[in-house]
């Protein structure tokens, strides 16, 4: 399901960051870079996620946490100072937006990723998700 998730996500920040490029990149380039950006976390996030493995494994981590530190950061920002994202990211007011799924979807993914590990044998060991993405 989390995978199914993040695969949504990465559909819908980049079919909305290229039609915001394509069409009016000028208005607000700051915001539509930021949603390419989201874009390509989700989906790295969602391919390391459904893979298994200790690389995935870091990969998936790494991406979450980015993504998590884009969310607080952007989120930030465009609440304290609206008029530096004339148009909104994925990310603004905390993925307001998108129902503050953007907020947390990362922390719901880091906690997975910390409970797989930990059933595996951690990916120290060589644990974490078994290959094929463990199952959920």
């Amino acid at each position: 399901m989390l995978v199914a998730v993040y695969a949504v996500f990465a559909l819908a920040a980049g079919a909305r960051a290229g039609v915001q490029i394509a069409t009016r990149f000028s208005d607000a380039p700051l915001a539509y870079a930021l949603s390419a950006f989201a874009a390509a976390v989700y989906v790295l996030a969602t391919v390391a996620l459904a893979r298994g493995g200790r690389t995935s494994f870091r990969v998936a981590v790494a991406a979450c946490a980015t993504e998590l530190a884009g969310v607080l950061v952007v989120g930030s920002l465009s609440v304290a100072d609206p008029d530096a994202f004339p148009d909104e990211t994925v990310w603004s007011g905390f993925g307001r937006g998108y129902g503050f799924v953007p907020l947390v979807l990362p922390v719901v993914g880091l906690l997975w990723l910390r409970r797989t590990a930990r059933s595996g044998g951690g990916p120290e060991t060589g644990g974490g998700r078994p290959v094929g993405g463990g199952g959920e």
